[in-house]
């Protein structure tokens, strides 16, 4: 999968970078993804960044309100048919509302919610923007990933509100991942967080494509990053790492062994 024009309901079909530095993440992704940005005006005061590659739509950011927080953060988001039902939805399932179903003007309507086990996720109902153009390859998103606590209570809120099934994968951490898949096909994975993890809270992190892992890694320190997990390699699967930008915010990049 390269090129993508619609996603299907409960698919994964956007990412967005919140930050308190928008034009210093703009040049450090454009040096590890090779990504371009354009800014659309919005409704707010600050313009929201298109991200680019090779002039197909990959992610986009954004500088975050004082009121989200002061760490910045990578967001997922789940194409659904009717964003305010989902949200709702997601209520009654034992999860609650982080921020109601809004407008953001003709391009689509949002909601992020918050699962039973603490991890945040946003929910896209679109209008002009389906999602990215770009996914599953090079600079783009390829995988989505929870790390919790409480996997059962996860997987059942996950199956009730996108119709997804968990299914144990025998080939992965000697049967400890957790592969969600929606009709047949591999949508996310989930993992156990333990005590190696430390107070990490609770969360859905975003893997980005890339051709060379020891590369990518190589490329984050110089341009000011922090590397978080180093590089592991995972027998038919590829081999990845956990980085941060120069601003904190926290991902993956994952070199498919295919």
């Amino acid at each position: 999968m390269a090129e993508m024009t619609h996603y299907a309901p409960g698919t994964f079909c956007w990412v967005d970078l919140a930050t308190n530095a928008p034009e210093a993440a703009k040049t450090f992704y454009a040096e590890l993804f090779g990504w371009t940005s354009e800014d659309v005006a919005t409704d707010y005061e600050v313009p929201y960044s298109m991200l680019e590659r090779d002039g197909k739509r990959a992610a986009a950011l954004y500088e975050m309100a004082p009121e989200q927080g002061v760490f910045p953060y990578w967001a997922s988001y789940v194409r659904v048919l009717d964003v305010q039902a989902s949200a709702e939805q997601a209520v009654e399932l034992g999860g609650r509302s982080v921020m109601p179903p809004v407008d953001v003007m003709q391009l689509g309507r949002m909601a992020f919610i918050q699962d039973p086990t603490g991890a945040v996720l946003g929910l896209w109902e679109p209008g002009s923007l389906f999602g990215a153009e770009l996914d599953n390859t090079y600079g783009a998103r390829s995988w989505c990933e929870l790390q919790t606590r409480d996997t059962a209570k996860a997987a059942r809120f996950y199956e009730g509100l996108f119709g997804w099934t968990a299914r144990n994968s025998m080939s992965l951490m000697d049967g400890r991942y957790t592969l969600f898949e929606l009709d047949g096909k591999e949508i996310g994975g989930m993992i156990e967080l333990d005590a190696e993890w430390g107070t990490m809270p609770p969360n859905w992190s975003i893997y980005f494509g890339v051709e060379d892992c020891d590369s990518a890694v190589a490329a984050t320190k110089r341009l000011g990053g922090s590397v978080v997990m180093d590089p592991m390699e995972v027998e038919a699967v590829g081999r990845f790492a956990f980085l941060g930008d120069p601003q904190g915010a926290i991902f993956a990049v994952i070199q498919f062994a295919h």
